[in-house]
């Protein structure tokens, strides 16, 4: 898998094996959070506190002195009421381009769904309780531990920065479930400290089109939070800038979409987990430039209960994206995350 370049495709089904929202979970919490109401115009019964807070302080910054955020609460009634309707809240954002409210109070909703996601997720531990450490037992019925086992496989940790840096990973979630995974795993496996693994870590590519809830602490960056971190209004209204819709995503000069075009160029392995083929996100990753070899590249992906007709239209999208060969692409809708990696692990370790 590491003798050349791999390059992984995270969907929302990867991150669920740990206990992150699917796109369907994700429009459901949405529409919770945004469900804000008040009893006798000024005692909130519903809806999410700090969601209201970021919003206060968004009219305060538009206007000084402002107070009315009931702009902004109809514009989040309308994200709850489409959502039974939407394919993705990306989508409903997408489709209002333009509505500076709707947008926010998407955002809002995305970051603070996200990282209620990441509390409750397998991978979260309490960095202040009594394990200060991830449970890795927990995690052995999920693709993290496997692929963890695929990376150190005769690798000693001399040889980690030269194999971390043939892999990518290109993330369609907002969540930080890979880097935060492989920081502690790091650790753990090696027996390294926090700054070795974070210096480490540098050197592992992982690029999220679509934005994300906020960088890590151990990462540099501005907008830190760490996993799992219960936001503030003011951190939330910060962390939404983060997020990026569709549009957004797809604008070489706001997002890293050339950069994730010339790693899937140079790619003699791309495997997508739980990822659902939407055209656009397909046309995300369409090489900006011809790969040298395209007939030698290997597709691997998950495509968990989704019909054979839907599966045979994805392989001929994939046979379009770096003119793939029918024959490499090996698409199962029979096998989760976990499953790719026990059903493939020599060809994925090979390849």
């Amino acid at each position: 898998m590491f003798r050349n370049h791999t390059v992984i495709v995270l969907g929302a089904g990867a991150s669920s094996e740990c206990g992150l929202p699917t796109g369907a979970d994700l429009r459901t919490r949405i529409a919770r959070l945004l469900d804000i109401r008040f009893k006798h115009g000024y005692e909130q019964e519903s809806g999410d506190y700090d969601i209201v807070q970021a919003l206060r302080l968004a009219v305060q910054k538009e206007r000084p002195g402002a107070g009315d955020i009931n702009p902004y609460l109809h514009a989040g009634w309308r994200i709850r009421d489409a959502m039974p309707q939407a394919i993705s809240i990306d989508n409903f954002i997408d489709t209002h381009q333009g509505d500076v409210r709707l947008e926010l109070c998407g955002k809002l909703a995305i970051v603070k769904a996200i990282l209620e996601g990441e509390k409750s997720s397998l991978l979260y531990f309490d960095p202040m309780g009594r394990r200060r450490r991830l449970n890795f037992e927990a995690l052995d019925q999920t693709w993290y531990n496997t692929f963890m086992q695929l990376l150190a496989q005769n690798c000693t940790i001399k040889s980690l920065p030269d194999r971390l840096s043939k892999v990518s990973f290109v993330v369609f979630n907002y969540d930080r479930c890979i880097e935060h995974f492989l920081y502690h795993s790091i650790q753990n496996v090696y027996g390294v400290g926090e700054s070795a693994a974070a210096d480490l870590m540098s050197g592992t590519t992982i690029l999220h089109p679509y934005g994300v809830v906020g960088s890590l602490p151990w990462k540099s960056g501005d907008q830190t939070i760490d996993f799992g971190e219960e936001a503030s209004g003011r951190q939330l209204l910060e962390l939404a800038s983060g997020i990026k819709t569709f549009t957004e995503g797809t604008d070489p000069s706001s997002s890293d979409i050339l950069k994730i075009r010339d790693h899937i160029a140079q790619a003699s392995t791309i495997l997508f987990l739980g990822f659902a083929y939407h055209a656009q996100n397909l046309e995300l990753l369409n090489p900006s430039r011809n790969h040298p070899d395209p007939v030698s590249v290997r597709y691997y992906g998950t495509a968990f209960g989704m019909s054979a007709s839907d599966c045979e239209l994805i392989r001929e999208d994939l046979v379009k994206l770096g003119s793939a060969r029918p024959d490499r692409i090996a698409l199962r809708s029979d096998k989760k995350c976990l499953d790719i990696f026990r059903e493939y692990w020599r060809g994925l370790a090979l390849g």
